[in-house]
């Protein structure tokens, strides 16, 4: 028997091979509805169940879950597909800011018992069942006393480490009594430096001579010892090591007992140049005499500073305005090189918490275009803090002479790895304009910068100074810990200006392997004095 069905969907065959019967064919009656739209009913449907689905599960997830028929489901969904929600959480949000609003200006009762944590301030409302007004008031007293808390923490923090910088470590200034000791007792640690025969090439200008004025013999060590390691030509290095009269033994005894030869080293102190006397040098009575600057660097650096209304980025600034060593003349030594180095044409002067990570001969062969000073500018950086400088950093522009004479937005340079032009520098009057500004500071009760010797040679130099590649000299190693390794391990010259110095416990752990590297741990002295062990 076969069945068959038309494609009509109109009539039914029914045949059979059996000979009792033939094929019978019945006539379907024509449907209430078309097969089309019946069809295209089940796709809508097929459409629509995903997203009834979809808003069933989102009303169950939002706690309605005890829909069990199609009116419960309805109510509950009708007002969502057609935009309207219950606003009792927005109007619960609404009455809680107008709360927070009045309690912002209430003024907070006194002896209002603060919970420590937020655990028991929660403790707290549940056991004394706070209303919403009395646990805002309580939550803003909290927060209130939180932020005091940590800001005076923030101030306390840079006060010690202002103290930190500016103390000596134990290990240096064994060092520099060690060394001073066997100045006295040992033949050898005043041996002439350099030998006699050498003298000449102290003046000779065909030699790359440096120049570092400090009293860290540390320090000291490590910039002289990295320049030699780094160089491609040590034997035509030459540096000039000036210090003060206390450190002067200690630092030719380290000297003289350690070599870097090829290389030759000159170590003098400010007493031994006959050019330094009190009428050349003004700065020398100013410090001597002036009670006002005294009082600036060595007083209370707490005095006159509202904590309530400074920020702790000025207060760090003002603090590292006042180092002591501001006041040091073997800071403004390098405004006096012509002077001190009669015979050379041209000289490097770098600080003392600099490493040299690569070879500076190439240095003397940079064309400063007739200028005096070859300088890394300090405002083409990233870095906020020490790559962003422009005079407006550095001057009260308040002061009618500052805003009359310079412009806030002229770039800043850098100290700490320069190349002056010496021969350049005796025709122009840099050293009496420096000296000019320096009175002018002084009587203005110091009211026109805050930092001792970049400032006024910022003015002194103005029109003298010739950019030269960012990547001779990278600041800021003693600034921030986020200093980029990467750029750090390029540079020629790293300068870990700042408080943060690798000799000091306050230096940061990842940055100070740039500088102990060309530390000589196996030194007698270096040992014998448990160098930042």
């Amino acid at each position: 028997m076969q069945l068959h069905i038309s494609p009509s969907m109109r009539s039914l065959t029914i045949s059979s091979s059996n000979e009792f019967f033939d094929s019978m064919k019945i006539k379907v009656a024509p449907p209430l509805i078309s097969y089309r739209t019946l069809f295209h009913t089940i796709l809508i449907l097929a459409f629509l169940l995903p997203f009834v689905f979809i808003l069933t599960a989102l009303v169950t997830l939002e706690g309605v879950n005890k829909c069990s028929s199609i009116d419960c489901l309805g109510r509950r969904l009708g007002p969502r597909l057609l935009g309207r929600v219950d606003d009792s959480e927005q109007r619960l949000v609404r009455d809680f800011y107008t709360i927070l609003n009045e309690v912002s200006t209430q003024e907070i009762p006194d002896g209002l018992k603060l919970p420590n944590s937020f655990r028991q301030l929660v403790s707290d409302m549940k056991n004394n069942h706070y209303d919403a007004k009395t646990f805002s008031l309580v939550l803003r007293a909290m927060i209130e006393k939180f932020e005091r808390d940590m800001r005076e923490s923030k101030f306390a923090e840079l006060m010690n480490k202002h103290f930190a910088a500016s103390s000596i470590p134990k290990g240096i200034h064994c060092l520099s009594l060690r060394l001073t000791d066997e100045y006295s007792s040992n033949a050898h640690a005043r041996r002439q430096l350099p030998s006699p025969e050498r003298l000449p090439v102290l003046s000779d200008n065909a030699y790359h001579h440096f120049v570092l004025a400090t009293d860290n013999i540390l320090a000291a060590s490590v910039v002289v010892s990295s320049a030699v390691q780094s160089s491609s030509k040590p034997e035509k290095i030459v540096f000039h090591v000036i210090t003060d009269k206390k450190t002067y033994a200690g630092m030719h005894s380290w000297f003289a007992l350690n070599s870097v030869a090829p290389a030759i080293v000159e170590v003098k102190s400010v007493h031994q140049f006959d050019w330094l006397t009190r009428e050349n040098v003004p700065v020398l009575e100013a410090v001597e005499t002036h009670h006002g600057i005294r009082n600036y660097y060595h007083g209370n650096h707490i005095a006159g500073a509202n904590l309530s209304e400074t920020t702790p980025r000025k207060f760090a600034s003002k603090l590292q305005s006042r180092s002591p060593k501001y006041i040091s003349l073997l800071n403004h030594l390098r405004i006096y090189l012509p002077e001190l180095f009669p015979n050379l044409d041209k000289v490097v002067f770098l600080d003392d918490d600099i490493v040299i990570q690569r070879d500076l001969s190439p240095l003397w062969d940079i064309d400063l275009h007739g200028k005096v000073n070859g300088a890394v500018e300090t405002c083409r950086g990233e870095d906020e803090w020490v790559m962003s400088k422009r005079l407006r950093n550095y001057f009260n522009f308040s002061h009618p002479l500052i805003a009359k004479h310079l412009d806030p937005e002229e770039c800043a340079w850098a100290y700490g790895m320069n190349i002056f032009d010496l021969r350049t520098w005796r025709k122009t009057d840099i050293r009496e304009t420096y000296h000019s500004w320096l009175k002018a500071n002084l009587k203005s009760n110091l009211t026109m910068w805050k930092l001792g010797t970049l400032p006024p040679a910022l003015i002194a130099f103005k029109g003298h100074v010739q950019a030269i590649d960012s990547s001779w000299h990278m600041l800021g190693l003693g600034y921030q810990s986020n200093t980029n390794i990467e750029n750090v391990k390029k540079a020629a010259v790293i300068h870990y200006n700042g408080q943060s110095k690798p000799w000091l416990e306050i230096g940061f752990e990842h940055l100070r392997p740039f500088w102990t590297k060309y530390l000589n741990y196996s030194n007698d002295f270096i040992r014998s004095c448990h160098i930042l062990e």
